[in-house]
């Protein structure tokens, strides 16, 4: 009788939950959607609300959500905060733009990674990095301008806007130039941020002035010097 009783309190409490889940009473009435920027990102909203109507705070699909972004390649993720019973905030995580790839007629921004976000604005101040061909899918695969992608990826944000074109050189490695000053070689595709570290600190000190390239291939023995 006892094991009984604690079967039927067990699923009392079960069936509580469940109806409780699913109430309207915890129904998502006040959806906030923060961190979209960008021509698209009143599509993004529209998707994200679409896809929450129906949910609850105490059931929130994620998978649905997620799939409502999956045509925008810019969303990299989402981070969904629930106020209970009835809020939900969704925060959109960006992939960052760092580059425009360009074949000779078309012209597409790309993310650290290589995920393709779409074309280029005729404004864009994004450095360029030029390819045979644009890839056919969201993700760029040229071995090559992925390993200079990783190295504009690195770069802190700020002295990426001073950038100009990036390059893979059989002499150099990844070879970055700047729009007014020496160019950057970095070797191979390995310790990214002391490589960058390295070439701020040459670019700040004063002796660098007019040099025609800074060699960070070895991040801890920079070299300046004229061309």
């Amino acid at each position: 009788m006892a094991l009984a009783a604690i079967a039927a309190i067990a699923l009392g409490v079960i069936g509580g939950w469940l109806w409780l889940r699913d109430s309207s009473l915890v129904a998502v009435q006040r959806l906030t959607v923060v961190g979209a920027s960008g021509p698209e990102a009143g599509q993004i909203a529209s998707a994200l609300r679409r896809a929450a109507r129906g949910m609850t705070t105490l059931d929130v699909h994620m998978g649905t959500l997620r799939t409502a972004v999956a045509p925008f390649p810019v969303v990299k993720n989402l981070d969904v905060s629930t106020q209970f019973p009835n809020g939900l905030r969704i925060r959109v995580i960006e992939q960052l733009p760092v580059a425009v790839i360009v074949d000779g007629t078309r012209r597409v921004v790309v993310a650290s990674d290589g995920t393709v976000l779409g074309d280029a604005p005729a404004s864009s101040s994004l450095p360029t990095v030029s390819v045979s061909a644009l890839p056919g899918g969201s993700k760029l695969t040229d071995a090559g301008a992925l390993a200079v992608i990783s190295v504009l990826g690195a770069a802190p944000y700020k002295l990426l806007e001073h950038v100009s074109a990036a390059g893979d050189t059989a002499a150099h490695g990844v070879v970055v130039q700047l729009h007014s000053g020496p160019n950057l070689y970095f070797g191979g595709p390995g310790d990214l941020g002391a490589k960058w570290t390295a070439a701020s600190a040459v670019l700040a000190d004063s002796g660098s002035a007019g040099a025609a390239y800074i060699d960070v291939s070895d991040p801890y023995r920079p070299a300046a010097g004229a061309q």
